[in-house]
């Protein structure tokens, strides 16, 4: 890694990571050796690296607790509006350095591990990556738990707690090979299990309904255990909760009656009620109905909105009444924001409670369900909608079919009186899907039981309103709104790009961090020469830096000099990295046909993980893995091209790669990414964008100016018109000649010698059944690349354009997107004013 820093450069660093006074080093090493001798029982002499990293993790967890506990205090004392954000997947990645950045602990800490003989920065890369999400949704549920806390919100994120997150992608002979990713083998210091609040979740069974009311009687149970991890904002003193729940089965479980003396069988048996939250479903965009997935989102719902009640009820200012029934203040004291359909069993769980268990009047409780619930809609890709088979739901959760039922009848009944003799309408609307297999439409369901309904980035929200829920728009026009996505710049500048947020700083003062939209100040340098070099400077630096990473890890050895042109996502037709591999193809054709000629050098990276069960996406890696084999070892290409295959992509890789890009591709069919958000991690450190004016990039280009990205292709109007029209790939395939070339070498084996059939499939897809359209854009493309390397060969003209980039990224902020939220949908206000810190006497 980069050679340490003097003593001299170290005292300088960057003032943005927190000034280090001398008591608060002596105090971080004292901890340091307490920890290293109390909690892990070991001394310098047998102390490995990881016990490091984990004396250093819990002295870093000490800065946290008692602000987590002061937060907690504060929320109970105050009793605002607390927000409830439920997600599946929360993609955090890794813990410790972000910690430090959001206490201001950097510069201590790097000190008192320099003093102790120590590099701070190995200690780091020790940390395993938390990672409980497949891609952007996960990510985005991490970036708003950073801003909700910054922001000062009474927020609490809640999920599982996967035992086994997203998998470990290896790649051998070319293939992808996923391997467990056994994230807790060495424990985490960040989590508090909290045994005390274990709750109860029922499944199966039967209804019966008595004068008493209804009763869900003869189920299983399985018990919740949470698991808290704290959540600190940026240099505020709040610390917000993460809670993540665990399944545990009970201590009684299968040792009733059908066990009886098969005590050994009976105690194996727990690990059936344990498998809940044993693994991650690693799909991506992909709806696949298995019953263990079911049981994971009614599991996390079914823990989480118990928890939600016991906390309105034993509030200061909460009901107190003998009967506990007054939930009429409940949607002024709760949030509940819904990540994707996944948590869509709040909105019945919410009414089971309400009407069953609470015994609130019908009506009524419909309308405080609809008064809490909010549903952000992740997707337009028909085969990721969640419809799940009435069978399942009458066997594993028969109270919650009857109530979805009930809501249905409810709401066909308002349909039809709005439109009466529509019956296709009602058809369309239904939550309950007619046919050979009945099936509930869970988007349908959050949409009736929401009181707002969000997409991710302006055009994806319209085309909800214009296509996805058409008639859910006309019925309720006002219930639909617009959140474009954030990243947190914590993490995604600060932390992982500091010598950029450093001549930032230097520019324009600290005050970005927590308002980006100052980076418009940036403005007035773009002509200024200083600047333009130390920008310039900052890449090559952070590209000499992932260049050596490269190097260490993957033994290829690339030319830093080079244009590191990446597309970093997970692997997806609709993302379409084959129309990346074309290009290769055709720039290597190029080399080849010409190799005198002068070429931009270019090191082109992909990487992102395939889902298991996905064929293409996995033959897609194996072509572009097949693609670098053949030029990276073509002698007449030398450094002029390379195509390199990223392992295993994550958040902590995303952090090394980002900084260094200088090209970032985000080239979806227009219509089909609903907003991308590591589009925004490029444009915010210095990565020139191109793409299709599809998803986040359209507003994009509108900050920064439609000639400052490399904007090509079709745009929706273009692909709906094509689809009028009928795409014929053949019509590009002939009349485009670098295309054939390219397309034929493909066919003929010229890229998998050993198995000349090896992309026979990939072929005929694109060919005969591409949904994405690929060639169609192909001529556009390659034609923008060209563009490119012009600009390339000016570095002064091409570092300007990265200054207006980066000084137009500020609406890209998780922190604007949230403030949005707040305002918006959950009805609260972000607060500035920073809780006092445990030192200091409250108020």
């Amino acid at each position: 890694m980069a050679a340490p820093l003097s003593d001299g450069d170290r005292r300088k660093q960057i003032s943005v990571r927190g000034i280090a006074g001398l008591g608060d080093v002596a105090e971080v090493r004292k901890s340091f050796n307490r920890h290293l001798h109390f909690t892990l029982v070991k001394d310098r002499n047998v102390a490995t690296p990881r016990d490091y990293y984990f004396a250093l993790a819990h002295t870093v967890r000490d800065h946290l607790v008692g602000r987590w506990i002061r937060t907690q205090q504060h929320y109970y004392e105050r009793d605002p509006k607390r927000i409830y954000y439920l997600s599946l997947e929360f993609y955090m990645g890794r813990t410790l350095q972000n910690t430090m950045v959001n206490l201001g602990l950097q510069n201590a800490c790097d000190e008192a591990i320099y003093q102790l003989g120590l590099d701070l920065e190995e200690l780091e890369e020790i940390e395993e990556d938390a990672g409980l999400g497949n891609g952007g949704l996960g990510r985005l549920a991490a970036c708003f738990l950073d801003s909700m806390a910054t922001l000062g919100l009474a927020a609490y994120g809640y999920g599982i707690r996967y035992e086994f997150g997203i998998f470990n992608q290896k790649i051998v002979d070319g293939w992808q090979v996923e391997e467990a990713d056994d994230w807790l083998r060495y424990g985490n210091p960040w989590e508090k299990a909290r045994p005390e609040y274990m709750l109860p979740v029922h499944f199966y069974g039967r209804v019966e309904h008595t004068p008493e009311g209804v009763k869900w009687i003869d189920t299983q149970v399985v018990l919740a255990m949470p698991y808290d991890t704290p959540v600190p904002g940026y240099k505020n003193n709040t610390v917000n909760t993460m809670r993540l729940w665990s399944a545990k089965a009970p201590n009684d479980f299968n040792l009733q009656e059908f066990n009886m003396g098969d005590y050994i069988e009976a105690v194996l048996d727990r690990n059936l009620a344990e498998n809940i939250s044993r693994v991650l479903y690693p799909n991506d965009n992909f709806f696949e109905g298995k019953e263990l997935r079911l049981k994971q989102e009614y599991f996390v719902v079914a823990a989480t909105l118990q928890d939600i009640i016991r906390r309105f009820k034993s509030s200061k200012f909460g009901c107190r009444d003998p009967v506990r029934t007054c939930f009429e203040t409940f949607p002024d004291k709760v949030a509940i924001q819904l990540n994707d359909t996944h948590p869509a069993l709040s909105i019945p769980e919410l009414m089971r409670i309400l009407v069953d268990v609470e015994k609130v009047d019908w009506d009524k409780a419909w309308e405080i369900t609809k008064r809490t619930c909010a549903y952000t809609n992740h997707t337009v890709l028909p085969e990721a909608l969640e419809r799940w088979p009435v069978s399942m739901f009458e066997k594993l959760l028969p109270r919650h079919l009857e109530i979805i039922y009930a809501l249905n009848q409810m709401h066909l009944d308002r349909v039809a009186a709005l439109y009466p003799g529509d019956i296709d309408r009602l058809r369309r609307m239904s939550v309950i899907e007619e046919g050979d297999c009945k099936r509930i439409n869970m988007a349908h369901l959050c949409v009736i039981g929401s009181h707002a309904v969000n997409g991710v980035a302006r055009i994806h929200s319209d085309i909800v309103k214009n296509s996805v829920f058409k008639d859910f728009y006309e019925l309720d026009p006002e219930k639909f709104q617009n959140k474009t996505n954030g990243i947190t710049p914590r993490r995604w500048l600060l932390l992982c790009n500091p010598g950029l947020a450093d001549i930032i700083a230097e520019k324009i003062g600290e005050g970005f961090i927590t308002d980006l939209s100052q980076l418009k100040k940036l403005l007035e340098f773009i002509d200024n020469e200083t600047f333009i070099r130390d920008v310039a400077k900052v890449k090559q630096e952070n590209k000499l830096k992932f260049a050596a990473y490269l190097e260490e890890q993957y033994k290829v050895k690339i030319n830093p000099m080079s244009m590191f042109d990446v597309q970093v996502k997970r692997i997806h037709e609709y993302k379409r990295q084959l129309l990346n591999c074309l290009h290769a193809i055709t720039l290597y054709n190029r080399i080849r046909c010409n190799p005198s000629k002068s070429f931009v050098p270019r090191t082109i990276m992909i990487g992102g993980k395939a889902a298991p069960g996905y064929h293409m996406a996995k033959m897609i890696i194996k072509l572009i893995t097949s693609i670098g084999e053949v030029i990276n070892n073509d002698p007449y290409v030398g450094d002029k091209l390379k195509v390199i295959f990223l392992e295993n992509y994550r958040v902590s890789l995303a952090e090394k790669v980002i900084p260094a890009a200088d090209l970032s591709q985000q080239i979806s069919t227009a219509g089909t990414e609903a907003s991308g958000t590591g589009n925004m991690k490029f444009m915010v450190n210095g990565a020139l964008t191109i793409g299709t004016m599809d998803g986040a990039n359209v507003e994009m280009a509108e900050e920064a100016g439609e000639e400052n990205l490399f904007i090509f292709g079709m745009r929706v109007e273009d692909v709906e018109a094509l689809d009028q029209k009928g795409y014929n790939a053949r019509e590009y395939y002939e009349s485009l000649p670098e295309l054939r070339q390219a397309i034929d070498q493909i066919t003929s084996g010229f890229f998998s010698p050993r198995d000349p059939g090896c992309f026979k499939d990939v072929v005929n897809m694109l060919m005969y059944h591409d949904r994405f359209k690929v060639f169609a854009d192909y001529e556009a493309y390659i034609k923008c690349q060209g563009q490119v390397d012009q600009l390339f060969m000016d570095p002064r003209e091409w570092t300007r354009k990265v200054i207006r980039n980066i000084a137009c990224s500020g609406k890209f902020s998780s922190d604007r997107t949230i403030t949005e939220y707040a305002r918006e949908i959950w009805g609260v206000e972000p607060s500035a004013t920073a809780i006092p810190p445990p030192n200091l006497p409250r108020n």
